[in-house]
C-alpha cells in the first residue's frame, strides 16, 4: 500500500463513521431517553428534591376568610384542589427568596398561561419569588416544571364535586391519592390540616418529578380523623 492510497483512506474514515451513525433515511439515531416520571420538565438544581403543595381552595377561604385573595374566593370560581406551590427541599429545612438573575415580577404575558392550576398571579408571583428562585431554573423553566409536577398527579375520584365527603380521616385521603397514583407511597404524600379542615395535600418528588420519600414532611403531616372538606361556593 503506497503513503497516498493510506492518506485517502484516513480521510475517508469520518465519513464512513458518519454512514454507519446515520438511520436508513440518512437521519442521526434517535438519543436513549432519559430517566424519570417527566422527561419534559427541565431538572433544577442546588436542592434535594420537590414539594408539591395542592391546596384545598375552599378550606383556604374559610380559614383565611377577609385576607383571603377575593380572585380565588369568588362565588362563581367553584375551585377544588389548586396549585399552591412547588417547593425546593433539602432533607432537612429549605432554601427560600434565592437570588436571582430573572426579575421578581412574573409577567403576566408568561403567569397567565398557569391561570388554570395556579388561581391568581399574585401567586405565582409569589412562588416564583420564595420558592422558584431556588430552583436553578428560569422562570419560564421553574412555571413548566410546576405544571408537568400537577400533571403528573391525578386526583382521586373521592374528591370530584359530586362524589365529595363531607368528612375525612387524614390517612383515608392519604390513600385515595396512593391509589389514584402508582408509585406513591405513605412517605411520599403528607396531609396538612387547619381547624378541622383539609387543607392541602403535600407530595415529595425528586428533581425529575419521581414520587419519593420525605420523612421531615412526612412526619410533619397530620393524622387527624374525621377532617371536614368543605364544598365550593
Amino acid at each position: 500500500m503506497t503513503g497516498a492510497t493510506l492518506i485517502r483512506i484516513l480521510l475517508a474514515l469520518p465519513v464512513l463513521m458518519l454512514a454507519v451513525a446515520c438511520t436508513d433515511d440518512g437521519a442521526p439515531p434517535a438519543r436513549a431517553e432519559t430517566t424519570g416520571a417527566n422527561r419534559t420538565a427541565p431538572a433544577g438544581s442546588g436542592f434535594d428534591f420537590y414539594v408539591l403543595a395542592l391546596s384545598w381552595s375552599p378550606a383556604y377561604c374559610l380559614v383565611e376568610g377577609d385576607r383571603a385573595n377575593r380572585q380565588q374566593c369568588a362565588e362563581d370560581r367553584d375551585l377544588g384542589f389548586v396549585v399552591h406551590g412547588l417547593w425546593p427541599q433539602y432533607e432537612t429545612g429549605y432554601p427560600e427568596f434565592c437570588p436571582s438573575r430573572e426579575p421578581d415580577r412574573v409577567p403576566s404575558s408568561l403567569g397567565r398561561d398557569y391561570l388554570d392550576i395556579v388561581p391568581t398571579m399574585g401567586l405565582i408571583g409569589h412562588q416564583w419569588r420564595k420558592h422558584g428562585s431556588c430552583s436553578g431554573l428560569s422562570q419560564a423553566d421553574y412555571l413548566k416544571t410546576l405544571r408537568a409536577a400537577r400533571e403528573r398527579v391525578s386526583i382521586p375520584a373521592a374528591f370530584a364535586l359530586e362524589t365529595l365527603p363531607a368528612e375525612i380521616d387524614a390517612l383515608e385521603a392519604e390513600d385515595a391519592f396512593i391509589a389514584a397514583n402508582p408509585g406513591m407511597k405513605r412517605d411520599t404524600i403528607a396531609v396538612r390540616c387547619e381547624r378541622g379542615y383539609l387543607r392541602e395535600i403535600r407530595i415529595c418528588m425528586t428533581p425529575s418529578l419521581d414520587y419519593r420519600a420525605c420523612p421531615e414532611v412526612d412526619r410533619a403531616g397530620c393524622k387527624i380523623k374525621n377532617l371536614t372538606v368543605p364544598e365550593p361556593d
